[in-house]
């Protein structure tokens, strides 16, 4: 379950997690939408990203349109060697993850988000209520920023 691309660390650090098994990936993709605006400023404070708190809320031209974020997501994945479907979720992503747990007999759920502190607080993280909800491990990742140094790395 992720909410923006996955960035090319990303995608190197969850298909060699279990070292050189061939993993399959079904990825659900719900970005954060405007209803947490206020959450995230929250977030950007306490991690002293002060700039990035005045200008939540704004539309920006940089992100994706979450079809594409999804496409280079899977391409990227599927360029690892690792089978990988996935589908934008609008509503109820908890709901959907359950379903495709039980469909597909995953080993594990991972979820690869920004930090999101006041959500984690309370533990209403989708991974904090993913593990009351699908009957597998879940692992909590974070996402690398875009302008992370591990991903301009050789």
């Amino acid at each position: 379950m992720i909410e923006k691309p996955l960035t090319p660390a990303d995608v190197e650090f969850v298909s060699t997690l279990h070292g050189d098994d061939q993993g399959s990936f079904v990825v659900l993709m719900q970005p954060r939408g405007k209803q947490d605006v206020l959450l995230r400023a929250i977030d950007d404070v306490a991690l002293g990203e002060f700039d990035d708190a005045v200008r939540e809320g704004a539309e920006t031209t940089a992100e994706l349109p979450v079809e594409r974020a999804l496409t280079h997501t899977l391409t990227a994945l599927r360029a690892t060697g690792a089978e990988a479907v996935g589908q934008v979720v609008e509503e109820h992503p908890l709901d959907l993850l359950q379903s495709v747990v039980e469909q597909t007999h995953a080993d594990e759920v991972i979820v690869l988000t920004t930090p999101h502190f006041v959500e984690e607080f309370f533990h209403r993280d989708w991974a904090s209520r993913a593990r009351h909800k699908v009957g597998v491990p879940v692992l909590k990742l974070f996402a690398h920023a875009p302008d992370d140094p591990v991903n301009d790395a050789p």
